[in-house]
Protein backbone atom coordinates (compact mmCIF):
# COMPACT_ATOMS: atom_id res chain seq x y z
CA UNK A 1 0.00 0.00 0.00
CA UNK A 2 1.40 3.38 -1.03
CA UNK A 3 2.22 5.82 1.73
CA UNK A 4 1.20 9.46 1.84
CA UNK A 5 4.04 11.95 1.62
CA UNK A 6 4.53 15.37 3.09
CA UNK A 7 5.39 18.21 0.74
CA UNK A 8 5.82 21.93 1.24
CA UNK A 9 4.36 24.65 -0.99
CA UNK A 10 5.15 28.35 -1.32
CA UNK A 11 1.87 30.22 -0.90
CA UNK A 12 3.16 33.03 -3.14
CA UNK A 13 4.46 31.23 -6.23
CA UNK A 14 3.39 27.60 -5.77
CA UNK A 15 6.92 26.21 -5.80
CA UNK A 16 7.12 22.73 -4.24
CA UNK A 17 9.95 21.61 -1.95
CA UNK A 18 10.62 18.48 0.11
CA UNK A 19 11.45 20.32 3.33
CA UNK A 20 10.48 23.49 5.11
CA UNK A 21 12.58 26.60 4.47
CA UNK A 22 12.35 30.12 5.75
CA UNK A 23 12.84 31.61 2.28
CA UNK A 24 11.33 30.28 -0.95
CA UNK A 25 14.20 29.37 -3.32
CA UNK A 26 12.06 30.21 -6.34
CA UNK A 27 10.49 33.62 -5.65
CA UNK A 28 12.55 34.70 -2.63
CA UNK A 29 9.55 35.34 -0.34
CA UNK A 30 10.03 34.82 3.40
CA UNK A 31 7.81 32.69 5.66
CA UNK A 32 5.54 31.55 2.83
CA UNK A 33 6.31 27.80 2.91
CA UNK A 34 3.30 25.77 4.11
CA UNK A 35 3.06 22.05 4.82
CA UNK A 36 0.70 19.65 3.08
CA UNK A 37 0.26 15.89 3.24
CA UNK A 38 -0.58 14.35 -0.11
CA UNK A 39 -2.95 11.41 -0.12
CA UNK A 40 -1.60 8.03 -1.15
CA UNK A 41 -1.83 7.35 -4.86
CA UNK A 42 -4.23 4.53 -5.82
CA UNK A 43 -2.74 1.22 -6.85
CA UNK A 44 -1.99 0.88 -10.54
CA UNK A 45 -4.41 -1.16 -12.56
CA UNK A 46 -2.77 -4.06 -14.35
CA UNK A 47 -5.74 -5.18 -16.41
CA UNK A 48 -9.17 -4.13 -17.50
CA UNK A 49 -10.46 -1.23 -19.52
CA UNK A 50 -9.47 2.28 -18.71
CA UNK A 51 -12.39 4.38 -17.49
CA UNK A 52 -12.70 7.80 -19.07
CA UNK A 53 -10.11 9.50 -21.24
CA UNK A 54 -9.36 8.61 -24.84
CA UNK A 55 -8.02 5.49 -26.46
CA UNK A 56 -4.63 5.85 -28.18
CA UNK A 57 -4.89 6.76 -31.87
CA UNK A 58 -2.39 7.18 -34.68
CA UNK A 59 -1.33 10.79 -35.20
CA UNK A 60 -1.97 10.36 -38.94
CA UNK A 61 -5.62 9.54 -38.18
CA UNK A 62 -6.27 12.77 -36.27
CA UNK A 63 -8.34 15.24 -38.27
CA UNK A 64 -7.41 18.79 -37.40
CA UNK A 65 -9.16 20.42 -40.36
CA UNK A 66 -12.40 20.76 -38.47
CA UNK A 67 -13.15 24.25 -37.20
CA UNK A 68 -11.84 24.39 -33.63
CA UNK A 69 -11.96 28.14 -33.08
CA UNK A 70 -14.94 30.37 -32.59
CA UNK A 71 -15.24 34.12 -32.36
CA UNK A 72 -15.96 35.62 -28.97
CA UNK A 73 -17.78 38.56 -30.56
CA UNK A 74 -15.02 40.93 -29.38
CA UNK A 75 -12.34 41.60 -31.99
CA UNK A 76 -9.77 42.76 -29.45
CA UNK A 77 -10.20 39.58 -27.38
CA UNK A 78 -10.06 37.43 -30.51
CA UNK A 79 -6.80 39.12 -31.49
CA UNK A 80 -5.15 38.33 -28.15
CA UNK A 81 -6.41 34.72 -28.21
CA UNK A 82 -4.86 34.23 -31.65
CA UNK A 83 -7.98 34.46 -33.79
CA UNK A 84 -10.70 33.36 -31.38
CA UNK A 85 -11.30 30.94 -28.53
CA UNK A 86 -10.50 27.25 -29.01
CA UNK A 87 -12.97 24.50 -28.20
CA UNK A 88 -11.83 22.50 -25.18
CA UNK A 89 -9.32 25.12 -24.00
CA UNK A 90 -8.72 26.41 -20.47
CA UNK A 91 -8.15 30.18 -20.39
CA UNK A 92 -6.98 32.07 -17.29
CA UNK A 93 -7.75 35.81 -17.11
CA UNK A 94 -5.75 37.55 -14.39
CA UNK A 95 -5.85 41.11 -13.17
CA UNK A 96 -6.05 43.35 -10.13
CA UNK A 97 -9.36 43.49 -8.26
CA UNK A 98 -11.74 45.94 -9.90
CA UNK A 99 -9.90 46.17 -13.22
CA UNK A 100 -12.87 44.72 -15.15
CA UNK A 101 -12.32 40.95 -15.45
CA UNK A 102 -15.91 40.06 -14.54
CA UNK A 103 -17.24 42.79 -16.84
CA UNK A 104 -15.16 41.46 -19.73
CA UNK A 105 -16.41 37.91 -19.25
CA UNK A 106 -20.04 38.96 -18.78
CA UNK A 107 -19.88 40.91 -22.04
CA UNK A 108 -18.37 37.83 -23.68
CA UNK A 109 -21.33 35.83 -22.36
CA UNK A 110 -23.71 38.42 -23.79
CA UNK A 111 -22.20 38.01 -27.25
CA UNK A 112 -22.12 34.21 -27.20
CA UNK A 113 -25.31 33.31 -25.32
CA UNK A 114 -27.43 33.70 -28.45
CA UNK A 115 -25.65 30.78 -30.13
CA UNK A 116 -24.08 28.78 -27.29
CA UNK A 117 -25.13 27.48 -23.89
CA UNK A 118 -23.09 29.15 -21.13
CA UNK A 119 -22.76 28.41 -17.42
CA UNK A 120 -21.49 31.31 -15.31
CA UNK A 121 -20.22 30.13 -11.91
CA UNK A 122 -19.66 32.85 -9.32
CA UNK A 123 -18.18 32.41 -5.88
CA UNK A 124 -17.90 36.11 -5.02
CA UNK A 125 -21.20 37.72 -6.01
CA UNK A 126 -24.86 36.89 -5.63
CA UNK A 127 -27.14 36.15 -8.56
CA UNK A 128 -28.84 39.54 -8.08
CA UNK A 129 -25.52 41.39 -8.28
CA UNK A 130 -24.67 39.61 -11.52
CA UNK A 131 -28.13 40.39 -12.90
CA UNK A 132 -27.70 44.09 -12.02
CA UNK A 133 -24.37 44.21 -13.85
CA UNK A 134 -25.88 42.40 -16.83
CA UNK A 135 -28.67 44.98 -17.05
CA UNK A 136 -26.12 47.78 -16.90
CA UNK A 137 -24.17 46.21 -19.76
CA UNK A 138 -27.35 45.68 -21.77
CA UNK A 139 -30.06 43.04 -21.66
CA UNK A 140 -28.67 39.53 -22.13
CA UNK A 141 -30.80 37.04 -24.01
CA UNK A 142 -30.17 33.42 -24.83
CA UNK A 143 -28.94 30.48 -22.80
CA UNK A 144 -26.88 32.07 -20.04
CA UNK A 145 -27.21 30.19 -16.75
CA UNK A 146 -25.98 31.55 -13.42
CA UNK A 147 -25.03 29.46 -10.41
CA UNK A 148 -23.55 30.56 -7.08
CA UNK A 149 -21.27 27.72 -5.99
CA UNK A 150 -17.76 27.24 -4.61
CA UNK A 151 -17.56 23.45 -4.24
CA UNK A 152 -15.81 21.88 -7.20
CA UNK A 153 -17.85 18.67 -6.97
CA UNK A 154 -21.12 20.59 -7.25
CA UNK A 155 -19.77 22.67 -10.10
CA UNK A 156 -18.85 19.53 -12.03
CA UNK A 157 -22.31 18.07 -11.34
CA UNK A 158 -23.94 21.24 -12.67
CA UNK A 159 -21.84 21.03 -15.82
CA UNK A 160 -22.81 17.37 -16.25
CA UNK A 161 -26.53 18.12 -15.88
CA UNK A 162 -26.57 21.26 -18.04
CA UNK A 163 -24.00 20.20 -20.70
CA UNK A 164 -22.92 23.78 -21.57
CA UNK A 165 -20.58 24.81 -24.38
CA UNK A 166 -18.76 27.41 -22.27
CA UNK A 167 -18.08 27.58 -18.51
CA UNK A 168 -16.93 30.73 -16.68
CA UNK A 169 -15.42 30.39 -13.17
CA UNK A 170 -15.28 33.67 -11.20
CA UNK A 171 -12.95 33.24 -9.43
CA UNK A 172 -10.73 30.18 -9.04
CA UNK A 173 -9.54 31.35 -5.60
CA UNK A 174 -13.02 30.78 -4.19
CA UNK A 175 -13.40 27.20 -5.49
CA UNK A 176 -12.41 24.38 -3.15
CA UNK A 177 -12.47 20.59 -2.80
CA UNK A 178 -14.26 19.31 0.30
CA UNK A 179 -12.02 16.23 0.39
CA UNK A 180 -8.97 18.37 1.19
CA UNK A 181 -8.30 19.55 4.72
CA UNK A 182 -6.56 22.84 3.87
CA UNK A 183 -8.19 26.26 3.74
CA UNK A 184 -9.99 27.33 0.52
CA UNK A 185 -7.83 29.48 -1.71
CA UNK A 186 -4.61 27.74 -0.70
CA UNK A 187 -2.09 26.33 -3.15
CA UNK A 188 -3.42 22.81 -2.75
CA UNK A 189 -7.06 23.75 -3.38
CA UNK A 190 -6.43 25.91 -6.43
CA UNK A 191 -4.08 23.36 -7.95
CA UNK A 192 -6.56 20.53 -7.44
CA UNK A 193 -9.57 22.49 -8.70
CA UNK A 194 -7.73 23.79 -11.75
CA UNK A 195 -6.69 20.24 -12.62
CA UNK A 196 -10.35 19.16 -12.38
CA UNK A 197 -11.38 22.02 -14.67
CA UNK A 198 -8.65 21.10 -17.13
CA UNK A 199 -9.92 17.52 -17.30
CA UNK A 200 -13.44 18.87 -17.78
CA UNK A 201 -12.33 21.01 -20.73
CA UNK A 202 -10.23 18.36 -22.47
CA UNK A 203 -12.55 15.38 -22.03
CA UNK A 204 -15.78 17.16 -22.97
CA UNK A 205 -14.60 19.80 -25.42
CA UNK A 206 -15.92 22.60 -23.18
CA UNK A 207 -14.20 25.98 -23.28
CA UNK A 208 -13.48 27.13 -19.72
CA UNK A 209 -12.65 30.71 -18.73
CA UNK A 210 -11.17 31.09 -15.24
CA UNK A 211 -10.66 34.36 -13.33
CA UNK A 212 -7.54 34.66 -11.18
CA UNK A 213 -6.82 37.68 -9.00
CA UNK A 214 -3.41 39.35 -9.15
CA UNK A 215 -1.57 40.32 -5.97
CA UNK A 216 0.47 43.47 -5.36
CA UNK A 217 3.58 41.87 -6.87
CA UNK A 218 1.72 41.41 -10.17
CA UNK A 219 1.51 37.61 -9.98
CA UNK A 220 -1.54 35.38 -9.97
CA UNK A 221 -2.52 35.30 -6.30
CA UNK A 222 -1.83 32.00 -4.58
CA UNK A 223 -0.28 29.38 -6.84
CA UNK A 224 1.95 30.27 -9.71
CA UNK A 225 1.32 26.71 -10.93
CA UNK A 226 -1.88 27.98 -12.56
CA UNK A 227 0.14 29.43 -15.41
CA UNK A 228 1.73 26.05 -16.16
CA UNK A 229 -1.57 24.16 -16.18
CA UNK A 230 -3.80 26.28 -18.40
CA UNK A 231 -3.68 26.76 -22.18
CA UNK A 232 -3.80 30.56 -22.20
CA UNK A 233 -2.86 33.17 -19.61
CA UNK A 234 -4.29 36.63 -20.26
CA UNK A 235 -3.53 39.65 -18.08
CA UNK A 236 -6.03 42.50 -17.88
CA UNK A 237 -4.14 45.63 -16.93
CA UNK A 238 -5.04 49.24 -16.25
CA UNK A 239 -3.77 52.16 -14.21
CA UNK A 240 -5.75 53.20 -11.16
CA UNK A 241 -8.16 55.93 -12.18
CA UNK A 242 -7.51 55.53 -15.92
CA UNK A 243 -10.26 54.49 -18.32
CA UNK A 244 -8.11 52.41 -20.66
CA UNK A 245 -7.49 48.70 -20.13
CA UNK A 246 -4.92 46.55 -21.91
CA UNK A 247 -5.35 42.81 -22.39
CA UNK A 248 -2.13 40.94 -23.13
CA UNK A 249 -1.21 37.26 -23.40
CA UNK A 250 1.55 35.88 -21.18
CA UNK A 251 1.07 32.35 -22.52
CA UNK A 252 -0.88 31.01 -25.48
CA UNK A 253 -0.66 27.46 -26.80
CA UNK A 254 -2.80 28.37 -29.79
CA UNK A 255 -1.28 31.64 -30.95
CA UNK A 256 1.16 34.47 -30.40
CA UNK A 257 1.88 36.07 -27.03
CA UNK A 258 2.80 39.43 -28.57
CA UNK A 259 -0.68 40.71 -29.36
CA UNK A 260 -2.52 43.16 -27.13
CA UNK A 261 -6.13 44.27 -26.96
CA UNK A 262 -7.14 47.76 -25.89
CA UNK A 263 -10.44 48.56 -24.17
CA UNK A 264 -12.01 51.65 -22.64
CA UNK A 265 -14.03 51.32 -19.44
CA UNK A 266 -17.29 53.24 -19.71
CA UNK A 267 -20.44 53.40 -17.62
CA UNK A 268 -22.14 50.73 -19.72
CA UNK A 269 -19.15 48.37 -19.84
CA UNK A 270 -16.00 47.89 -21.87
CA UNK A 271 -15.69 49.43 -25.33
CA UNK A 272 -13.16 48.09 -27.80
CA UNK A 273 -10.53 50.51 -29.10
CA UNK A 274 -9.74 49.41 -32.68
CA UNK A 275 -7.30 52.29 -33.25
CA UNK A 276 -5.18 52.50 -30.07
CA UNK A 277 -2.55 54.81 -31.60
CA UNK A 278 -5.04 57.61 -32.19
CA UNK A 279 -6.62 57.08 -28.78
CA UNK A 280 -3.35 57.03 -26.85
CA UNK A 281 -2.16 60.24 -28.53
CA UNK A 282 -5.40 62.13 -27.84
CA UNK A 283 -4.79 65.16 -25.64
CA UNK A 284 -1.06 65.31 -26.43
CA UNK A 285 0.29 68.82 -25.70
CA UNK A 286 1.69 70.81 -28.61
CA UNK A 287 5.21 72.23 -28.50
CA UNK A 288 5.72 71.23 -24.86
CA UNK A 289 9.25 70.26 -23.73
CA UNK A 290 9.80 66.71 -22.51
CA UNK A 291 7.65 64.67 -24.88
CA UNK A 292 8.34 62.54 -27.97
CA UNK A 293 6.38 59.90 -29.90
CA UNK A 294 7.68 56.50 -31.00
CA UNK A 295 6.19 53.47 -32.76
CA UNK A 296 6.33 49.98 -31.28
CA UNK A 297 5.13 46.67 -32.71
CA UNK A 298 2.71 44.70 -30.53
CA UNK A 299 2.31 41.36 -32.29
CA UNK A 300 1.31 42.29 -35.84
CA UNK A 301 0.00 45.77 -35.01
CA UNK A 302 2.08 48.98 -34.93
CA UNK A 303 1.12 51.30 -32.06
CA UNK A 304 2.24 54.88 -31.50
CA UNK A 305 3.17 55.70 -27.92
CA UNK A 306 4.00 59.01 -26.28
CA UNK A 307 6.98 59.09 -23.92
CA UNK A 308 7.18 61.97 -21.48
CA UNK A 309 10.11 63.01 -19.31
CA UNK A 310 10.59 65.58 -16.57
CA UNK A 311 14.14 66.58 -15.60
CA UNK A 312 14.70 69.04 -12.75
CA UNK A 313 17.58 70.02 -10.48
CA UNK A 314 17.67 67.86 -7.38
CA UNK A 315 17.67 69.11 -3.82
CA UNK A 316 19.11 65.86 -2.46
CA UNK A 317 22.57 64.33 -2.49
CA UNK A 318 21.32 61.40 -4.55
CA UNK A 319 19.08 62.30 -7.52
CA UNK A 320 15.69 60.62 -7.68
CA UNK A 321 14.91 58.55 -10.79
CA UNK A 322 11.59 56.85 -11.56
CA UNK A 323 10.14 55.24 -14.68
CA UNK A 324 6.67 54.04 -15.58
CA UNK A 325 6.13 51.99 -18.74
CA UNK A 326 9.85 51.61 -19.47
CA UNK A 327 12.31 49.30 -17.77
CA UNK A 328 13.98 51.18 -14.91
CA UNK A 329 17.47 49.85 -15.60
CA UNK A 330 17.11 50.70 -19.27
CA UNK A 331 16.22 54.27 -18.37
CA UNK A 332 19.29 54.55 -16.10
CA UNK A 333 21.41 53.33 -19.00
CA UNK A 334 19.97 55.99 -21.32
CA UNK A 335 20.60 58.73 -18.75
CA UNK A 336 24.23 57.65 -18.49
CA UNK A 337 24.64 57.59 -22.28
CA UNK A 338 23.10 61.06 -22.55
CA UNK A 339 25.57 62.45 -20.02
CA UNK A 340 28.64 60.71 -21.43
CA UNK A 341 27.93 60.82 -25.17
CA UNK A 342 25.41 63.67 -25.42
CA UNK A 343 27.14 66.14 -23.14
CA UNK A 344 24.10 66.79 -20.92
CA UNK A 345 24.87 67.16 -17.20
CA UNK A 346 22.17 64.95 -15.74
CA UNK A 347 24.04 63.67 -12.67
CA UNK A 348 22.62 66.46 -10.50
CA UNK A 349 19.05 66.17 -11.79
CA UNK A 350 15.96 64.23 -10.82
CA UNK A 351 14.47 62.37 -13.77
CA UNK A 352 10.91 61.08 -14.17
CA UNK A 353 9.97 59.08 -17.28
CA UNK A 354 6.44 57.97 -18.16
CA UNK A 355 4.65 56.23 -21.05
CA UNK A 356 1.19 57.71 -21.54
CA UNK A 357 -1.83 55.40 -21.48
CA UNK A 358 -0.44 52.63 -19.28
CA UNK A 359 1.53 50.93 -22.06
CA UNK A 360 4.53 48.82 -21.11
CA UNK A 361 7.22 49.25 -23.78
CA UNK A 362 9.58 46.28 -23.93
CA UNK A 363 11.17 47.07 -27.30
CA UNK A 364 14.63 48.67 -27.30
CA UNK A 365 13.54 50.67 -30.36
CA UNK A 366 11.78 53.14 -28.05
CA UNK A 367 15.21 54.25 -26.76
CA UNK A 368 15.63 57.17 -29.17
CA UNK A 369 12.27 58.73 -28.31
CA UNK A 370 13.03 58.40 -24.58
CA UNK A 371 16.43 60.05 -25.08
CA UNK A 372 14.91 62.95 -27.02
CA UNK A 373 12.17 63.43 -24.40
CA UNK A 374 14.78 63.56 -21.60
CA UNK A 375 17.02 65.97 -23.52
CA UNK A 376 14.03 68.13 -24.44
CA UNK A 377 13.02 68.48 -20.79
CA UNK A 378 16.60 69.17 -19.68
CA UNK A 379 17.17 71.93 -22.27
CA UNK A 380 13.55 73.15 -22.11
CA UNK A 381 13.35 72.96 -25.91
CA UNK A 382 10.39 71.06 -27.37
CA UNK A 383 10.69 68.36 -30.01
CA UNK A 384 8.62 69.32 -33.05
CA UNK A 385 5.01 68.21 -32.53
CA UNK A 386 4.88 66.51 -35.96
CA UNK A 387 8.12 64.54 -35.46
CA UNK A 388 8.44 60.95 -34.24
CA UNK A 389 11.57 58.92 -33.46
CA UNK A 390 12.43 55.23 -33.69
CA UNK A 391 15.78 53.64 -32.84
CA UNK A 392 17.83 51.66 -30.36
CA UNK A 393 20.60 53.48 -28.49
CA UNK A 394 23.91 51.72 -27.79
CA UNK A 395 26.39 52.43 -25.01
CA UNK A 396 28.67 54.31 -27.37
CA UNK A 397 25.81 56.60 -28.35
CA UNK A 398 25.21 54.99 -31.75
CA UNK A 399 21.70 54.53 -33.12
CA UNK A 400 21.21 50.92 -34.15
CA UNK A 401 18.98 49.52 -36.89
CA UNK A 402 15.25 48.89 -36.45
CA UNK A 403 13.22 45.97 -37.79
CA UNK A 404 9.79 46.34 -39.47
CA UNK A 405 10.68 49.98 -40.15
CA UNK A 406 8.45 50.38 -43.20
CA UNK A 407 5.42 49.21 -41.23
CA UNK A 408 6.23 51.68 -38.46
CA UNK A 409 6.68 54.57 -40.89
CA UNK A 410 3.29 53.89 -42.51
CA UNK A 411 1.58 54.07 -39.12
CA UNK A 412 3.47 57.25 -38.21
CA UNK A 413 2.39 58.92 -41.45
CA UNK A 414 -1.20 57.67 -41.12
CA UNK A 415 -1.50 59.49 -37.79
CA UNK A 416 -0.48 62.76 -39.43
CA UNK A 417 3.21 63.04 -38.51
CA UNK A 418 5.34 64.91 -41.05
CA UNK A 419 8.85 63.72 -40.13
CA UNK A 420 10.61 60.87 -38.38
CA UNK A 421 14.12 60.40 -36.99
CA UNK A 422 15.46 56.91 -37.76
CA UNK A 423 18.84 55.08 -37.72
CA UNK A 424 21.12 55.66 -40.69
CA UNK A 425 21.89 51.93 -40.65
CA UNK A 426 18.43 51.28 -42.14
CA UNK A 427 19.26 53.28 -45.26
CA UNK A 428 18.00 51.69 -48.47
CA UNK A 429 15.96 49.01 -46.65
CA UNK A 430 12.57 50.73 -46.59
CA UNK A 431 10.10 52.69 -48.67
CA UNK A 432 9.31 56.24 -47.55
CA UNK A 433 5.56 56.98 -47.30
CA UNK A 434 4.36 60.00 -49.27
CA UNK A 435 4.48 63.23 -47.28
CA UNK A 436 6.86 61.92 -44.60
CA UNK A 437 10.30 63.50 -44.25
CA UNK A 438 13.05 61.20 -42.97
CA UNK A 439 16.08 62.20 -40.90
CA UNK A 440 18.76 59.49 -40.77
CA UNK A 441 21.13 59.77 -37.80
CA UNK A 442 24.17 57.76 -36.75
CA UNK A 443 24.38 58.76 -33.07
CA UNK A 444 22.51 60.65 -30.38
CA UNK A 445 24.48 63.86 -31.02
CA UNK A 446 23.04 64.08 -34.53
CA UNK A 447 19.56 63.22 -33.22
CA UNK A 448 19.75 65.95 -30.56
CA UNK A 449 20.98 68.49 -33.10
CA UNK A 450 18.07 67.75 -35.45
CA UNK A 451 15.30 67.50 -32.86
CA UNK A 452 16.07 70.27 -30.36
CA UNK A 453 19.14 71.97 -31.84
CA UNK A 454 21.35 70.87 -28.94
CA UNK A 455 25.10 70.77 -29.41
CA UNK A 456 27.54 68.61 -27.49
CA UNK A 457 28.95 70.48 -24.48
Amino acid sequence: MAKSRTVFFCSECGNETLKWQGKCPHCGAWNTIVEHKEAAAPARRTSGAVSGGFAPVLISDIDFREETRFSTGMDELDRVLGGGAVNGSLVLIGGAPGVGKSTLLLQLCAFLSAERKILYVSGEESARQIKMRAERLGSIHGELYITIETRIAEILNSVKDLAPDIVVIDSVQTVYNEALDTAPGSVVHVKDCTMALMRLAKENGITVFVVGHVNKEGSIAGPKVLEHMVDCVLYFEGEQGANYRILRAAKNRFGSTNEIGVFEMLGDGLREVPNPSETLLAGRPENAPGTCVTCVIEGSRPILAEIQALVANTSFNVPRRTSNGLDYNRCMLLLAVLEKRGGLRLSNCDAYINVIGGLQLDEPFADLAAVLAIASSFTDRPVDHATAAVGEVGLTGEIRAVNSLEQRLKEIRRLGFESCIIPARNKGKYKIPDGLKIYEVKNISEALSISIGAKRA
